[in-house]
């Protein structure tokens, strides 16, 4: 997949609620990467889960209703989602430091 494909979009999310050590970021890197996207997902210092995915649209908006979900010892309570232009330079999905 070409990531300056037309046909790709990116999203920025923030989930907050019950998401650290839940292990929510290896259940999102493999469900994005089932996907076939590309981005990366990590955990910040304030307790959010915070990704980034980009590739087709349908696969991105599946992603994203997966992150309201999460696995089953999280507990969603909102996720922020900001548009970015899509764009060359994001490695395979991974679990970012």
């Amino acid at each position: 997949m070409s990531p300056t494909a037309p046909s790709e979009v990116r999203r920025h999310c923030l989930v907050s609620g019950r998401v650290q050590m839940v292990g929510f970021r290896a259940y999102a890197a493999r469900r994005a990467d089932e996907l076939g996207l590309v981005g990366w997902v990590r955990n910040r210092p304030d307790g959010r889960l915070e990704t980034v995915a980009q590739g087709p649209l349908p696969a991105v908006l599946e992603y994203i209703d997966f992150l309201r979900e999460g696995p089953p010892a999280a507990q969603v309570e909102q996720v922020q989602i900001e548009e970015e232009a899509a764009g060359p330079g994001l490695p395979p999905f991974s679990i970012a430091g």
